[in-house]
């Protein structure tokens, strides 16, 4: 028997208590019948209230808001509004599930008028357990966000919609319901992402793909095993039609791609429905981003920064005639003498700051690595000593052992009725063989650190049994077994980092969504003509930088370098999201090339995947430190509330979403 099909945060016992704890929703509002709306003269043919949506995995951060469908003349549009978040014991019928949210943000989240001309197809989700909800995909590739029913209504939904479009149900997948079939341009460059089991969105089960880089890459089969695909200006097809098409593209592309859509999309509708102009709201969102050479040096710190109070450039060239800001230069590791001056006694961090600085300009020298990242990644306290750190250690391992043997007595027998058991096991075991294998740690058939990456994998999902397994956490999990080369240790270090960038994993890939989002806010902010090229290009959606932030830039460098990376990002010295200025940094010193050669999507998809190996990561460090002091405060405004790897703000807050281990990389 299939199992039910569990989505999204409904299903976790812990979020169904915070619902029930709030104010009790109103019912909500259906209306099919024809009316006249009050705007416009246009025609109303459906309403439904307590329509939300999930910005983060954050139960406290959902947007609730009224769904219509009106008639203008022959043309049908779709909306989606926000409520006003009402003050504190208002009798407001329907106000926002959030009352802290913005303006800004709801004007961010705002469906304005979407012709159904525009549109390309509608998915719908209806789980035995949990929310109905469904995804609007664009004739472009963008879509938007899920909306959530959380009243039910997505049959009625697409049952009135069918009465005055034409809806045809696809012969591939019965959930998914075609507006206009037009071919989408973008399957034609997945495999450049490395996307496993990607297929053409169209009826055809295969796609002539762009070749990619020199050499060859590994993408998932049907079966979950490897293809090999020979980059010679084609590549081979996967055949898989009936799983790939409704699932893969559908549905696991959505979760990796659709906040970039999203917000791609709410950009251009705001270009064209915002009471202000494009002018205004440049200078409103930029403003005060500096534009002149005026500099304060700073003696002590080797730092020279850029007032922050002049006014925006009217020139977007104007932005790289600025003297950035140049932290100090990159020093050399951190070692063993200097580490002790930051220690007292019984080993507690005097200096947690002095310390993370230094890490954040000279790195570790990797024989302290072990001890290092225990802290760095927040599995030791920085205030704790020698005595706590060893007893939490004996503590942690216990708990680790009991966990393992929990799958570890799963018998044949068992695992043959345990259908998400065997599918994560398969999935892992076919992983690890291929991660790093080029490291001597672990190179080598029946190599024991193989086992141990299985082993810390397998055990994860079964801690953290929600977000259990999915393509790209053995990379994150591989330097760290390299470091500590101890089982309990490397398994907490990786549970740690999780918690910081588990969200990527989401089924609703809600972290992804957040971070190509600021992505594209702050190139917007930081080299407008490039942000400009790629909306021209229809390379908005920044996909080409997906794998450079789900995993960290992990498949871009050196192993070495992976890890003086790593530990510079964890430090949070500057930002907790240095990684995506790092990601700018990068764009921006490619920019001559990218715009020169007039890039489109796929040449420029290769383009960045050829970088691998070839990127200089203490130019780069550099490059995202200066514009981090450059953006200020309005780089910090392009980056949403709760976007990885910030930790969420509640505790409780922290759920994952089930998982049908989506392979995302």
């Amino acid at each position: 028997m299939q199992e039910a099909e569990l989505q999204d945060l409904a299903d976790d016992a812990d979020y169904a208590v915070a619902i029930a704890s709030e104010k009790p929703a109103p019912k909500s509002l259906s209306r099919t019948d024809s009316k006249k709306s009050e705007t416009d003269g246009a025609e109303l043919v459906y309403l439904k209230d307590n329509v939300t949506i999930h910005p983060t995995q954050y139960a406290s951060e959902r947007i609730s808001g009224r769904l219509r469908l009106y008639k203008q003349g022959a043309t049908v549009f779709l909306t989606w509004i926000p409520y006003k978040a009402s003050p504190s014991g208002s009798d407001s019928m329907f106000q926002s599930s959030n009352p802290y949210l913005l303006e800004r943000d709801r004007s961010l989240y705002t469906i304005r008028a979407v012709p159904f001309t525009d549109v390309r197809s509608i998915r719908r989700h209806t789980p035995t357990l949990g929310w109905q909800y469904i995804i609007v995909v664009l004739s472009s590739g963008l879509a938007f966000p899920p909306l959530y029913f959380y009243n039910g209504g997505v049959r009625e939904f697409l049952a009135t919609l069918k009465q005055h479009v034409s809806l045809i149900r696809s012969a591939d997948d019965a959930n998914v319901f075609l507006v206009n079939d037009f071919q989408d341009p973008l399957q034609r460059s997945l495999s450049s992402l490395e996307l496993p089991r990607a297929v053409s969105i169209a009826n055809s089960a295969s796609t002539s793909v762009s070749s990619a880089p020199s050499g060859e890459t590994s993408a998932r089969t049907d079966d979950g095993g490897l293809s090999i695909i020979q980059h010679t200006g084609r590549r081979q097809k996967v055949n898989d039609p009936a799983r790939d098409i409704s699932i893969q593209v559908l549905e696991k592309f959505s979760l990796v791609t659709k906040f970039a859509r999203d917000t791609t999309s709410q950009l251009l509708r705001e270009i064209q429905s915002d009471p202000f102009s494009a002018n205004d709201r440049k200078n409103h969102i930029l403003a005060p981003l500096p534009n002149n050479n005026s500099n304060i040096s700073d003696p002590e710190n080797s730092i020279t920064c850029v007032l922050d109070e002049t006014p925006v450039p009217s020139d977007p060239h104007e932005v790289d005639k600025i003297s950035l800001v140049w932290g100090k230069p990159r020093q050399t590791p951190l070692g063993a003498e200097e580490w002790a001056t930051f220690l007292d006694v019984e080993g507690r961090i005097l200096d947690s700051a002095g310390l993370r600085k230094r890490i954040f300009y000279g790195g570790v020298e990797h024989r302290l690595r072990k001890e290092a990242w225990k802290f760095l990644l927040g599995y030791c306290d920085y205030d704790s000593t020698f005595a706590e750190r060893e007893y939490l250690a004996s503590i942690k391992k216990e708990e680790y052992e009991t966990m393992k043997r929990q799958w570890q007595s799963i018998t044949p027998a068992q695992a043959k009725r345990f259908t998400k058991f065997r599918e994560r096991k398969g999935l892992i075991d076919k992983d690890v063989v291929r991660t790093d294998r080029t490291v001597s740690f672990y190179d080598g058939d029946d190599n024991p650190n193989v086992r141990l990456l299985r082993d810390i994998l397998l055990t994860y999902s079964f801690y953290n049994f929600d977000l259990g397994y999915c393509q790209g956490m053995s990379d994150l999990l591989s330097p760290i077994l390299f470091v500590m080369k101890d089982e309990q240790e490397s398994f907490w270090c990786f549970a740690a980092l999780l918690e910081r960038l588990g969200p990527n994993f989401n089924r609703d890939q809600a972290g992804m969504h957040s971070q190509l989002f600021a992505l594209s806010k702050l190139v917007e902010l930081l080299d407008s003509p490039l942000h400009n090229y790629f909306k021209q290009n229809d390379c908005l959606n920044y996909f080409f930088c997906f794998r450079w932030v789900l995993i960290q830039f992990k498949r871009e460098l050196e192993y070495e370098e992976t890890m003086l990376l790593w530990e510079v990002l964890w430090t949070h010295h500057l930002s907790e999201h240095l990684h995506l200025y790092l990601c700018v940094a990068i764009l921006k010193r490619q920019r001559t090339k990218i715009m020169g050669e007039q890039m489109d999507f796929d040449t420029l998809l290769k383009f960045i995947n050829e970088l691998t190996g070839h990127i200089d990561l203490n130019a780069a460090l550099r490059d995202a430190e200066a514009l981090f002091f450059c953006a200020g405060e309005n780089g910090e405004a392009c980056i949403p509330p709760g976007t990885p790897p910030s930790l969420p703000l509640d505790d409780t807050a922290l759920m994952y979403s089930q998982q049908d281990d989506d392979d995302i990389l």
